[in-house]
């Protein structure tokens, strides 16, 4: 089981910045990445959908003998992680906004965050800012259309610049400086967001914990790999074109991007 590979799926090409993370903080480990692109976006889809699809998603990556599974998608998380960790043997770790942090290094007590419509209805959003924003004003805002936007190639177009400043500008006119990024395709927005938030504002991006969390989960259960190459894998249930760009952003390197049978 030690050097099998981790399993990390999402809706899309959102996880990508997920994966980044977790090959940088764990160089010895073989992953298969798995995007869900056909279905994408999840945020709009029923709780039971987003439940079979994750599922679906699981099963693919248990065939290709994956230790530990990574849910890097938010909506995922939200609606099928209970399910999955009760249903199956192998760990899985999920994304969840970073209220924590943000609410934790606000200065002026106030936070925005920018999610999916599925994140902020799930129960680990809503007991998270239970916890930690009691005394923190919340400002939070559904990213419509920007999954679209980034599964589609269009992170440094107008069109994402006029729609993330239309969903930003109360958060920045409201005094927050602290805004989290909720959705693990925004991350892709970085080089629009600099242009557009204040640097007196910190932009949170879970990914580097979600690898730390890893690299936690794979030590405390002895499946930490002691491989000396690893060995990446990429598929995908749609489109390919703008996964392979974006990957290739993002590693320097041209992957194969491989078609889900």
């Amino acid at each position: 089981m030690k050097n099998n590979p981790i399993g990390i799926f999402d809706s899309g090409v959102g996880g990508l910045t997920v994966w980044k993370e977790v090959q940088k903080l764990l160089p010895h480990e073989d992953i298969i990445y798995l995007a869900d692109s056909k279905n994408c976006p999840y945020g709009s889809k029923s709780h039971n959908k987003i439940i079979s699809l994750s599922v679906d998603n699981v099963d693919f990556l248990i065939n290709k003998n994956c230790k530990l599974i990574i849910v890097a998608c938010n909506t995922a998380t939200a609606a099928a992680i209970e399910t999955l960790r009760k249903n199956y043997s192998i760990p899985f770790i999920g994304m969840e906004p970073a209220i924590k942090p943000a609410a934790l290094n606000t200065n002026t007590g106030k936070i925005g965050v920018l999610a999916t419509k599925g994140t902020f209805e799930g129960r680990l959003f809503k007991e998270t800012s239970k916890k930690y924003t009691e005394r923190v004003h919340k400002v939070i805002q559904i990213g419509d259309g920007l999954v679209e936007l980034v599964e589609n190639g269009e992170t440094n177009s107008s069109k994402a610049e006029l729609l993330l400043k239309k969903y930003l500008d109360p958060m920045i006119s409201a005094g927050v400086d602290q805004i989290v990024l909720g959705c693990t395709h925004y991350p892709f927005f970085l080089p629009v967001l600099n242009k557009i938030i204040p640097n007196t504002i910190q932009i949170i991006n879970p990914a580097p914990a979600i690898a730390e969390q890893t690299k936690t989960i794979l030590k405390e259960k002895k499946l930490d790999s002691n491989k000396s190459i690893p060995e990446y894998q990429f598929y995908s249930s749609g489109e390919k074109k703008v996964f392979q760009q974006l990957l290739k952003d993002i590693s320097k390197i041209d992957y194969t991007i491989n078609p889900i049978n």
